[in-house]
């Protein structure tokens, strides 16, 4: 059964190959360039950014799985995200294919990501929470009006696997602490803070994928019960690495101020919502349903780390 993996280059599709090869051993992989995670995967280079392409991608394929990733910028989601989601929305109907959108929560906005559940409403507060929205809706509607089988499979901020330069977290935590640096937050580091582990996140998405009973829904995948805040993830990255544990809290006031200098901090300073309360991300809807223990925060982060020593050893030897 053909499975394919749109945006297969990144962080979240190169865990999501792997885990589908529990499943199929006939899995595509869509990108510019994609490159083999498993040895009997179909390398399928498309600019996912034409219709036809994306129809070309999406041709024989039983589920399809988005997890591309646009440039984070919000006028660039907004001229990107609705036309493409569109577009594999008609290619999925077009060739009955089940589709398999993995989505983060920018779509629920304010005091709603205080505890997000499935019945969290959507309530977009920033410019790219608006576009996300959109996209849901594009999704639902079309579960709704055209049958379209599809399911939403929420995510959290994340990290762990080859998520570097797209997790907050190894930006501002573990960068910095490698460095001899004071690790950095949002904020208010009181805060809870949830997070999700790419592996496991990755893993959530594959058996959604292949269970039957799992579409014309939304899914949060699955994610640690406990609560965490900002502080407490500083304190386990500088734990593992054996460093002190030292940081400074970026306040919404710079972060807005530096964003005139520092193009990616004005696309942050709109997220600070999820930094200056609590953010909690339940999967307990999950968890329940495939009886799924999540990964602690505490072997997350040990687990995280010796990915990207890993990683900075294979770089180093090349």
């Amino acid at each position: 059964m053909k499975q394919t993996i749109l945006g297969a280059g990144g962080a979240i599709g190169i865990e999501l190959a792997k885990a589908l090869a529990q499943y199929t051993s006939d899995i595509r992989l869509v990108s510019r360039n994609p490159e083999k995670v498993n040895q009997t995967d179909n390398l399928f280079p498309a600019d996912l950014s034409k219709r036809e392409e994306v129809f070309k991608a999406v041709q024989d394929s039983k589920i399809t799985y988005v997890a591309i990733g646009f440039p984070y910028k919000a006028s660039v989601w907004k001229e990107n995200w609705p036309s493409f989601i569109q577009n594999v929305v008609d290619a999925c109907l077009e060739y009955n294919s089940k589709l398999v959108f993995f989505d983060n929560v920018y779509a629920i906005g304010g005091n709603n990501v205080n505890h997000i559940t499935e019945s969290s409403p959507i309530s977009p507060t920033s410019k790219k929470g608006e576009v996300r929205a959109e996209v849901d809706r594009i999704i639902l509607e079309n579960m709704e009006k055209n049958k379209l089988q599809a399911l939403i499979a929420r995510s959290p901020d994340f990290f762990g696997g080859t998520a570097r330069q797209t997790s907050v977290m190894m930006n501002l935590v573990y960068d910095n602490l490698i460095k001899d640096k004071k690790a950095q937050w949002f904020c208010n580091a009181k805060h809870c803070h949830s997070m999700g582990y790419v592996p496991e996140l990755a893993k959530g998405t594959a058996m959604l994928g292949n269970t039957d009973e799992a579409y014309n829904q939304i899914w949060n995948l699955p994610t640690s019960p406990k609560r965490i805040t900002g502080e407490e993830w500083i304190n386990l990255f500088a734990k593992e690495l054996g460093k002190e544990n030292k940081f400074s809290v970026l306040p919404n006031w710079l972060v807005k101020g530096l964003g005139l200098f520092v193009p990616v901090m004005k696309e942050l300073a709109e997220m600070n919502y999820q930094y200056d309360r609590d953010y909690f991300f339940d999967s307990s809807k999950f968890n329940n349903y495939f009886n799924f223990t999540p990964i602690t925060h505490a072997v997350a982060v040990k687990q995280a780390i010796a990915q990207m020593n890993d990683i900075n050893n294979k770089t180093t030897t090349r």
